[in-house]
């Protein structure tokens, strides 16, 4: 557990992807349901799944994403609810009881193989405290220090050639940002290549050249990334960032102070204008 965009999902993949390992996967929309118990049952199907394909001979776990957005509680505005309730139970249960995970309605007290259950999640705290005890729950808090965030950027731009000392002044250049933000720097440079595309065919004939065409699949000339072009891209995103935080227009609306008139709001040029560092 830790904080946002700092790798963990993709950490906890490459263990998996390393010891050859193709997990039982459930994410945090499924721990509520319309149905009272159905998130519950579905822990148990799966934790049996994963523990058939054990029993088989091949290694495997349940991955549960975002334990916390789907069973924990933040402060009063969250209604805390039976299926709530029944998930930490549930847990609770597989974690004393690891061997003896029996469905609804089949109740034979018989032993299976035990499945590592793995959870990530941003803050445990929020979570019924009993499970992430000790003995239920091994925690570890994942706080990237300078050296690994930019081992896991040399990951990132591995492919793009970028060399170590340019990923260190990156890193360096925009110390606050999460791993995930050098991720989208990345992304941004392929944006622009595919921009480039779309100007150059025309908006109306991007369906005739995507699907089924005689040319085939579409190749893009690998860009050259440069440390001056990333850290520019980096500017712009955390313009975006800040225009995030500071124009928050659903507190004027709901005030009623962007209300028509001689004062009205719709000027483009009252907001700061966006940076035009790539022009």
């Amino acid at each position: 557990w830790g904080g946002k965009g700092q790798g963990k999902t993709f950490q906890c993949a490459l263990a998996f992807k390393k010891l050859g390992i193709s997990p039982i996967v459930m994410s945090a929309g499924e721990l509520e349901s319309g149905n009272a118990g159905e998130p519950a049952k579905l822990i148990r199907q799966r934790y049996r799944e994963a523990s058939d394909i054990i029993k088989k001979g091949k290694m495997c776990s349940l991955f549960i994403n975002d334990l916390d957005a789907g069973a924990g509680r933040f402060g009063e505005a969250t209604q805390y609810t039976v299926n709530n309730q029944m998930v930490n139970a549930t847990l609770m249960n597989i974690a004393d009881n690891p061997t003896n995970v029996q469905l609804p309605g089949v109740y034979k007290n018989e032993n299976i193989p035990r499945v590592p259950v793995i959870c990530t999640g941003n803050d445990f705290s929020t979570l019924y405290a009993p499970l992430i005890r000790d003995g239920r729950m091994e925690k570890y808090y994942w706080n990237p220090t300078r050296e690994d965030r930019v081992g896991v950027c040399m990951g990132i731009f591995q492919e793009d050639k970028v060399s170590r000392s340019d990923v260190e002044v990156l890193v360096d250049t925009f110390p606050g940002q999460s791993i995930d933000f050098f991720g989208a720097l990345r992304a941004r440079v392929y944006d622009d290549k595919v921009r480039d595309f779309i100007k150059g065919i025309g908006v109306e004939n991007i369906g005739k050249r995507l699907i089924n065409s005689r040319e085939g699949k579409v190749d893009f000339e690998k860009p050259i990334m440069t440390l001056d072009l990333l850290i520019q891209y980096g500017k712009l995103l955390v313009e975006e960032q800040d225009n995030v935080k500071r124009v928050q227009l659903a507190d004027a609306y709901l005030s009623g102070a962007e209300l028509a008139g001689t004062d009205g709001s719709s000027l483009p040029e009252q907001l700061k204008p966006r940076s035009s560092l790539l022009n």
